[in-house]
């Protein structure tokens, strides 16, 4: 049996004469009775081991399900902390950083960006604000306003700034829309 274990550990590749030899050792029947009870008591020994491995692994597991469960870990700490130690994993490696970098690079770019768009709306605001196109539209509509408080309240309060007009016909309407408060029969409303 050493001469067939010398062989099979050959490194060599196999002649024709090997392949033979190697085709009739397959064969059951080339077997000696004596080789065949061997080889039966190696079976039965290796199915004994395998069991009891089996019975040895499952002991310690059992074991270690007990002292998790009095340490207080249960199957979603250890998922977290599996997934906290591979996300660490990640975070570590050279193309994570190498991403984190670039992408933090490109967020600032675009923040600045932004920025500088930000900033220019406000000033074609300012600008347009003080356009006399908007200028204009803010004297009529001021003058509409003044005009329809004289119909309607029958006092004028001199105008005020397009802020404060606009603020009054608000909460003018408000009222009247709100069911404010009614008039009797020749009172004025008061803005």
């Amino acid at each position: 049996m050493e001469a067939q274990a010398q062989g099979l550990l050959e490194t060599e590749p196999l002649q024709g004469r090997d392949e033979d030899a190697i085709a009739s050792a397959d064969s059951p029947s080339m077997l000696s009775e004596e080789e065949k009870e061997e080889l039966k008591a190696e079976l039965v020994q290796l199915e004994d081991e395998i069991t009891t491995l089996r019975q040895v692994l499952s002991a310690k597991e059992r074991h270690l399900v007990e002292i998790k469960q009095k340490l207080g870990m249960n199957l979603m700490n250890e998922l977290k902390q599996n997934f906290s130690r591979s996300w660490h994993d990640v975070q570590t490696t050279t193309a994570y950083k190498k991403t984190h970098e670039t992408l933090s690079h490109a967020g600032q770019k675009a923040t600045a960006a932004f920025s500088n768009v930000g900033t220019a709306i406000s000033k074609k605001f300012g600008d347009m604000r003080n356009s006399p196109t908007f200028k204009s539209f803010e004297e009529r509509v001021e003058t509409t306003v003044t005009s329809l408080k004289t119909k309607v309240g029958g006092a004028n309060h001199g105008g005020g700034s397009f802020e404060e007009v606009l603020s009054s016909t608000a909460h003018a309407s408000a009222q009247s829309s709100a069911g404010g408060p009614r008039l009797a029969e020749g009172e004025e409303l008061q803005c």
